[in-house]
C-alpha cells in the first residue's frame, strides 16, 4: 500500500506539472488569437482548463493520503 500511495503522489505532481503547460498553452494561445485572430472569448477563460486538472490533482493526494493511513494500520 506504501508504494501505491507514492504513485498516488507522484501522479498528483505529473498532473500539476502537466495542468501548468496545457493552461499556459492555451493563455498564450487565446492571448495571440485576441491580437491577430479576433478571438470573442478573453485570455483568461484559459483558465477554466485548471478545474478539471485540480480535480485530478486533488483526487490524487486524497487517495495517496488514504492509502498511507491504511499501510500504517
Amino acid at each position: 500500500m506504501k508504494k501505491l500511495s507514492w504513485v498516488c503522489f507522484g501522479a498528483a505532481v505529473l498532473l500539476s506539472d502537466i495542468m501548468c503547460a496545457h493552461v499556459a498553452y492555451l493563455y498564450r494561445a487565446m492571448l495571440c488569437g485576441i491580437e491577430h485572430m479576433g478571438y470573442s472569448a478573453p485570455a483568461g477563460t484559459a483558465f477554466l482548463y485548471a478545474v478539471p486538472y485540480a480535480f485530478g490533482v486533488a483526487s490524487c493526494v486524497i487517495l495517496g493520503i488514504l492509502l498511507r493511513m491504511k499501510a500504517k494500520r
